[in-house]
């Protein structure tokens, strides 16, 4: 019997990152345009990230060493991001889901609410901000809270068309055999629900990795978003890309985090 070929899946993203970068590279060092109007090189901005983790002079003649940027490695922004983005997903799981269970269940409860849903996920993030400022002040609070109203409407419509796709004659079998409503929506609903809830997941993580920056605007240092704001408004362009590569580059783990919890949570998925 003939081996088929093993899929090499890696080799084309892999293949067009170094396309990407070889022309960037390229451009960079050619001078066909002006500095002005180009980003900084490859070489630039892996200085930059490089500068950002570790100790190094202040520069402008200064001895004084410093720690990172704004006293902080990066990857120090990095994970104080994840861990408000982590407490923003957390909340916005442990209130969408329920109430995605309710609106599905109960016509009368999605009739109510259902309205104020979508009137939520209409209104882009930031323009909560001055509000939730001015309510829950400067630090870390009103961030998770503009974090958790982005990453609530797709989890709790994801749970929502969950339910909704769920087969009646499923849940009428466990209540004939004496089940009662509880049991029937956490033996049955539930479980059939959750390959949506995790792709309502994998949209919410989506939604509040591009509202980081939007959280960080206002005392967001030490984040990941916050630096990459401070860092463009000073004018270091190299500083600010790398923050960017490595938001885009988290959001991409995060992903292949949550695909693989999906593969080991609902391994029947999209099999007959």
């Amino acid at each position: 019997m003939l081996r088929r070929p093993r899929r090499l899946g890696w080799l084309p993203p892999l293949a067009t990152a170094a396309a990407v970068l070889l022309t960037w590279s390229l451009v960079a060092a050619s001078g066909w345009v002006q500095p002005a109007y180009l980003a900084p090189s490859p070489l630039e901005v892996w200085d930059a990230f490089i500068r950002a983790n570790t100790y190094h002079p202040i520069g402008g003649g200064i001895d004084r060493v410093v720690r990172g940027e704004e006293n902080y490695f990066l990857w120090e922004h990095l994970v104080v991001s994840l861990r408000r983005i982590g407490i923003g997903l957390a909340l916005a799981v442990v209130v969408g889901v329920p109430l995605g269970l309710v609106m599905g269940t109960v016509p009368s409860v999605r009739r109510v609410a259902g309205p104020y849903l979508d009137f939520l996920r209409s209104i882009p993030p930031l323009a909560y901000m001055g509000f939730l400022v001015a309510w829950f002040g400067i630090y870390d609070t009103s961030k998770i809270w503009l974090l958790f109203l982005a990453a609530f409407p797709p989890i709790a419509l994801a749970t929502i068309n969950g339910v909704r796709g769920v087969r009646e004659d499923q849940v009428n079998a466990v209540l004939s055999l004496g089940a009662s409503r509880r049991q029937a929506v956490t033996s049955v609903v539930l479980p059939a629900t959750l390959p949506d809830i995790l792709s309502g997941l994998r949209v919410a993580v989506g939604f509040a990795w591009t509202t980081v920056v939007a959280a960080e605007l206002v005392n967001g240092l030490p984040g990941i978003g916050g630096l990459a704001y401070l860092s463009g408004t000073q004018n270091k362009i190299a500083l600010s890309v790398a923050c960017i590569l490595v938001i885009g580059l988290t959001a991409i783990a995060l992903d292949a985090v949550i695909r693989l919890i999906e593969r080991t949570l609902v391994p029947w998925r999209g099999k007959a």
